[in-house]
C-alpha cells in the first residue's frame, strides 16, 4: 500500500484547522447580545429598587406630617428624579412613585418601573 500516509499526531487535525476562530467569531455576538440583555434587567432591577426605596422615604414623611412626595423625591437618585412620577395620597399616607428604567440603546422604549408603600402606626 502505496501513497497512503500513516496516520501521526503530526497531521491528525489537518483538516479542522482554523475551526476554532470561526466558531469563535460566530459565537460573540450572541455572548454580547446576552451581556447586554443581562446588564438590561440588571439596570430595571436597579430602578425598581430605588423606586420602592423612594416609597418608602415618602411614607414615613407621610407618616410623620412632612412633605411626601418631597421625600420620596430626595430619595430617589439624581438621575431618576426627573422622570419620576411621584404621587402621595395625604388621607392614607400612601405614596406611589414610577421611575424610567435606564436604558443601554437609545431606541429602546421607555418603560416605567413602580412601588407603594404606606406605613401605619407603629410600622418603623
Amino acid at each position: 500500500m502505496v501513497g497512503v500516509p500513516p496516520k501521526s499526531t503530526d497531521n491528525a487535525g489537518h483538516g479542522e484547522r482554523g475551526t476554532a476562530s470561526v466558531e469563535l467569531v460566530a459565537a460573540v455576538p450572541f455572548l454580547l447580545l446576552a451581556l447586554a440583555v443581562a446588564a438590561q434587567i440588571a439596570l430595571a432591577g436597579q430602578a425598581l429598587w430605588s423606586a420602592s426605596v423612594a416609597a418608602r422615604a415618602g411614607a414615613r414623611a407621610a407618616l410623620v406630617g412632612a412633605d411626601a412626595e418631597a421625600a420620596a423625591r430626595r430619595a430617589l437618585p439624581a438621575s431618576m428624579r426627573d422622570g419620576a412620577e411621584v404621587e402621595a395620597d395625604d388621607g392614607s399616607g400612601v405614596v406611589s412613585v414610577k421611575v424610567p428604567v435606564p436604558t443601554l440603546l437609545p431606541r429602546l422604549p421607555e418603560v416605567k418601573v413602580g412601588a407603594r408603600s404606606g406605613l401605619g402606626e407603629g410600622d418603623g
